[in-house]
């Protein structure tokens, strides 16, 4: 059986194939403005990774913001059941799903076979997202790999009071200006944006194991400071697993059970 998911997120387009139940191709790719397109092209780099170029998946499921755009679907879920979903089939004791995603950040409480039980978001405003970070990163004129470095060498962590990107954009300004060392500063804004996720996911109740899922996943810094923060270890996806995929995978999941479901 092959079944996939495509997430259509704010910030990237996400595929995994699934071959028999074993993750056999996965995609990223930016979005665009045009979801339908990119969801096409994201979907046949997953398949050719698979290799299956040219080929076809059984049942298909999307989900994302633009999971309405891809219409070689065969059914659209919801962002919040297929993180959970996907968190689950990595590490089925994960009962947290931290997503930060490029416009909003989800906290997600899953039973344990995956299913959402409670969540909480802050779709609002930018702040302890992806956007958020990648603007701080310009303001920095470092890239995500280089805040790491910088993060680890620091001492201790300059205080942010604002999580507005404007504001905080003034603030690290500022603080440069006040000859406040690179590796404090970004410190600082893991700190904060630790600080708001952090409360966040304590609305739904945190309960072990948490994974933290989306592309900030990726970040050494943000994992720490949110696991100093809630006071549980937090873990990223297993290595060899994208954090970026995990919609996705749990789209894929969802359409595996569709074609079982079709088949009976």
């Amino acid at each position: 059986m092959i079944a996939a998911g495509i997430d259509i997120g704010s910030t990237a387009c996400k595929a995994v194939v699934l071959v028999d139940g074993k993750i056999a191709g996965s995609a990223v790719g930016p979005s665009s403005t045009n979801p339908g397109k990119t969801a096409e092209e994201i979907f046949a780099r997953a398949l050719a990774q698979a290799g299956l170029e040219g080929g076809r998946a059984d049942c298909v499921v999307g989900t994302g913001y633009g999971r309405a755009r891809v219409e070689f679907a065969d059914e659209n879920i919801s962002e919040l059941t297929c993180h959970g979903r996907g968190a689950s089939f990595v590490n089925g004791a994960v009962r947290t799903v931290l997503d930060i995603g490029g416009q909003d950040t989800k906290a997600i409480r899953i039973d344990d076979a995956g299913f959402l039980v409670d969540y909480a978001m802050n779709d609002k405003c930018a702040a302890g997202t992806g956007r958020f970070l990648d603007a701080m990163a310009r303001t920095l004129d470092l890239d995500h790999q280089q805040m790491d470095r910088h993060s680890e060498q620091a001492s201790r962590a300059a205080q942010i009071t604002s999580m507005c990107s404007v504001f905080a954009e003034s603030e690290v300004i500022n603080l440069i200006n006040d000859g406040v060392e690179i590796g404090q500063i970004v410190r600082g804004l893991y700190d904060a944006m630790a600080g708001r996720v952090a409360a966040l996911a304590r609305r739904v109740g945190l309960e072990k194991e948490i994974m933290l899922t989306g592309g900030v996943a990726k970040s050494r810094g943000v994992l720490s400071a949110l696991a100093s923060k809630i006071g549980i270890k937090t873990l990223a996806p297993p290595a060899g697993i994208d954090p970026q995929i995990i919609g996705a995978l749990g789209a894929a999941v969802s359409a595996a059970e569709l074609c079982s479901r079709a088949g009976e």
